[in-house]
Formats: structure tokens, sequence, C-alpha cells
């Protein structure tokens, strides 16, 4: 009986031991900050219109067709977006019609919200 509590007590032992050496996982960023990374993203493109608050862009995309209507089965697509624009956004350069531009951005609340606008010509 005793060699059973015994070999018990130790079996427990080795658990705990065993338990205690598995590294923890990697919580080291907090939950807020990994969540915005993952929402932010990026595009670029043609300025289409430009409002107070926003301004829409035209992106070019390439959609997927069946290859037997064309040979290289990709056919360039417009995409409209619509950025808003809030005080902590920055814009480089001026937003005017027909400007390509850079856009970093997040989506809240089914918007898009700019981050960062860089213009080019």
């Amino acid at each position: 009986m005793k060699s059973r509590i015994c070999v018990s007590v130790l079996a427990s032992l080795v658990l705990a031991a065993t338990l205690c050496a598995i590294p923890p996982a990697d919580n080291a960023q907090p939950a807020a900050s990994r969540q915005d990374s993952a929402q932010t993203q990026s595009v670029s493109g043609k300025i289409a219109s430009v409002g107070k608050t926003s301004f829409t862009l035209t992106v070019a995309s390439t959609r997927m067709l069946d290859r037997s209507q064309t040979t290289g089965g990709q056919e360039p697509t417009a995409k409209s977006m619509t950025f808003m624009i809030d005080k902590n956004t920055t814009i480089d350069g001026k937003l005017k019609v027909g400007a390509n531009a850079d856009v970093t951005y997040r989506q809240e609340g089914g918007n898009n919200i700019a981050i960062s606008v860089r213009v080019g010509s």
C-alpha cells in the first residue's frame, strides 16, 4: 500500500515537472495591437473624386476568366473604393482627381478609414 502511494506521488511530481517545462504561448503583444495590425491594408489607384471628409479611389484588379474565353485567363477590371478622412489621417501631397495615390487604411464599422495617403502625379 505504501509503495502505491509513493508511485502515485512520484508520478504526480513527474507530470507537474513536465507541465512546468512546456514554454508558455507568446502573449507579449496585446490583443488590441494584434487586431489593429491584422486589419491594416494598403491599396494603390487613381483618385476619382474628392470630398471634405472622403475620397474615392479607382483600383485596378484582375478577374480570373474561363481560359476558353481568353488566351491570358485574366481580364483587368476597375473597382471603386471610398475612404473616410479623419483628424488622424496623414496626407503626403494634394488630393486631386486623376492623381495616383497609395493608401494605407483600416476597416471600421463597414467604412474604409484612411490612415495615410501618398499622392503621386
